[in-house]
């Protein structure tokens, strides 16, 4: 170690042309061998070597990349002797906010801060590693990765805090935004991260409409429960209200208060609300989307509003608002931030307690109540879809309007994720058709490709529409139209011809997601995976079928040309045959792909079933 720091040390001394003592670099040359032992003789050309080597260039990381370290003091904690969530929001938005700059070389400022989600609590005395870098760039926004973890520095214990995902907007001198350069993803972690983050952006886009879509199906007569003989609690008495005055510590060089402040306020007052209803201290466990409608100065003063909307059996939401006016009360209140709290209250053992129940105020704390059991619904929903790793998730999952843009965005993303994997083999090749073999843990994926002379679009709109998919497949019986669940999504009941090792045909319920390009460089997305429906059972002629992972990815080359690709993660009762085409023992999979490039070909200038398609 002393030796690489010094040599490090040389490295600069030499690039600044400092002369550097014959006896230092001897040292280096003969490395630490300790203070008895003799300097040994150094061989033809070795001084140069290690001048060399010194000057090699140490491996590239990604120049957004942020790492900060932070050790965690008596003042960063709360009564217990741990971290305050507030205290790690303030230390999350600056690390992100850095990596954001760095990216757009200007002032940025957090639109928004996704779902987070705590799976530890970190002890006094312990370090929190908090690692940011870019993951994709928009136009005047960008996406940042967070990941947290924390380090003991006794045991050496490494453990996984939380991931969070923010979005800033870079400002310039007027305040005006400004339009970021791309960004160029070059790890297949990254490039994973890239590709996926347009459904992030997506999800962020409709998280409204999903969740007034909810409370627009569900009944509103919603009645109060007790438990255990205990009545409900009156919310009003879980009510808190604070002003902060915004200070300069609070803000950044542009004199706007840091986002990570304000979340450290709003989880300061949603603490006490929560500490009202249990009458005990509660633990943060996770925090819903923030959103930060506008920017608050130095100046300014804050009020902080917070309250339990609604109490369940192990956990509660507390409803926070963040409002900002000048020095004049009489000018009217700017909404800064709202967010949802969920919090828990643990015994000695780490397990949750039960809680008492919120009687909810009539009119808006009605309307509280039955938006936080909504929002209940719609966490446990993204969670679960979202959240999980792919050998995670069943095959089928149940599909209803409640997750349904969780299970669009699950099946965009995990072929998004297959495609940017980095470690395809080519297994065959015949004629224009390749055939790509991937290996990992659990599952065996193939993709297979070739140059079609075909627009993208056009391509993409006729291998959407599962509908025209026996005109070029021959194992598809027939695709019936179930729902059209909107303009990019739909779910089909499919009829496949019959196994060799069964005596009747196969069936299956597929959700079929379809993405428009991005930005520049994208492809068009067709993406595919199997899903329940109560309308449409397995039945007893039929021989239920599931795929996991599979769909079209289109890359346009030229106005004319594309490359048509299709993915697919090979379930268990799939994965006979595609291991007889790997291994060259059929080549039904190639001739299937040769009958669909026929088939774009036919339709490509067909204007009438342009209309009829997806």
């Amino acid at each position: 170690r002393a030796t690489l720091l010094l040599s490090r040390c040389l490295l600069k001394m030499v690039k600044g042309n400092i002369i550097v003592p014959e006896e230092i670099l001897s040292f280096c040359c003969n490395g630490l061998q300790g203070s008895t032992s003799p300097p040994r003789a150094q061989e033809p050309g070795e001084r140069e070597k290690v001048l060399g080597d010194m000057a090699s260039p140490l491996p590239a990381r990604n120049p957004t990349e942020v790492q900060m370290s932070q050790l965690v003091l008596p003042c960063h904690t709360n009564h217990r002797g741990e971290l305050s969530t507030g205290q790690l929001l303030k230390w999350i938005d600056t690390a992100a906010c850095l990596s954001a700059e760095r990216h757009a070389g200007c002032p940025c400022v957090t639109a928004s801060m996704d779902d987070i989600y705590f799976e530890h609590t970190i002890s006094v005395g312990q370090v929190v590693n908090i690692k940011a870098k870019v993951n994709r760039a928009f136009n005047t926004s960008m996406e940042v990765g967070i990941q947290v973890s924390y380090e003991d520095l006794c045991s050496g214990k490494h453990c996984s805090i939380c991931k969070a995902y923010a979005t800033f907007v870079a400002q310039g001198p007027s305040g005006s935004k400004v339009r970021l350069k791309p960004l160029t993803p070059q790890t297949e972690e990254e490039k994973i991260e890239y590709s996926i983050a347009a459904e992030r952006r997506r999800m962020r886009l409709v998280h409204k409409d999903t969740l007034k879509d909810l409370l627009t199906r569900s009944p509103h007569d919603t009645e109060l429960e007790t438990r255990d003989g205990s009545g409900a609690v009156p919310a009003e008495k879980t009510r808190v209200e604070s002003v902060e005055l915004v200070l300069p510590p609070h803000a950044n060089h542009q004199g706007n208060t840091f986002g990570g402040q304000i979340m450290a306020w709003m989880e300061n007052v949603a603490t006490i609300a929560a500490s009202r209803l249990c009458h005990a201290h509660p633990t943060l466990k996770a925090i819903e989307m923030f959103h930060f409608r506008g920017p608050s100065q130095v100046g300014d003063r804050l009020v902080l509003k917070a309250i339990v909307n609604n109490a369940f059996k192990n956990s509660m939401e507390v409803g926070v608002s963040a409002e900002a006016y000048g020095q004049e009360m009489s000018i009217s209140r700017r909404h800064i931030n709202s967010a949802f709290m969920t919090f828990v209250v643990l015994d000695q053992e780490g397990r949750p307690c039960a809680l008492p129940m919120v009687a909810p105020e009539p009119g808006d704390g009605e309307r509280r109540y039955r938006e936080a059991s909504a929002r209940k619904k719609i966490r446990l929903d993204r969670k679960y879809v979202v959240s999980c790793k792919q050998t995670e998730v069943p095959l089928s999952v149940p599909w209803d309007q409640g997750n349904k843009v969780y299970l669009s965005y699950n099946n965009v993303s995990a072929l998004k994720t297959l495609v940017a994997k980095a470690n395809w083999a080519l297994a065959r090749e015949k004629e224009k058709v390749r055939m790509y073999t991937l290996e990992e843990d659990k599952f065996l994926s193939f993709r297979i490709e070739m140059s079609v002379c075909i627009t993208a679009s056009r391509a993409f709109s006729l291998l959407s529409n599962l509908r025209r998919r026996h005109e070029w497949d021959s194992h598809y019986m027939s695709a019936e139209l179930v729902q059209k669940v909107d303009d990019d999504d739909m779910i089909y009941h499919v009829v496949s011809q019959m196994l060799r090792h069964e005596n009747k045909p196969q069936d299956f319920v597929i959700l079929a997601s379809r993405r428009k390009p991005c930005s520049k460089g994208d492809p068009y997305v067709v993406a595919f995976r199997s899903v329940t429906l109560p309308t449409h059972p397995a039945r007893a002629e039929f021989t239920r079928g599931e795929t996991l992972c599979s769909g079209f990815c289109i890359w346009p080359e030229s106005e004319e040309m594309s490359k048509v690709a299709y993915y697919n993660q090979a379930t268990p009762g799939y994965l006979n045959y595609v291991t007889t085409n790997v291994a060259g023992l059929s080549s039904d999979i190639c001739a299937t792909f040769e009958a669909c490039e026929k088939f774009l070909l036919k339709n490509k200038d067909d204007l009438i079933s342009q209309l009829q398609d997806f």
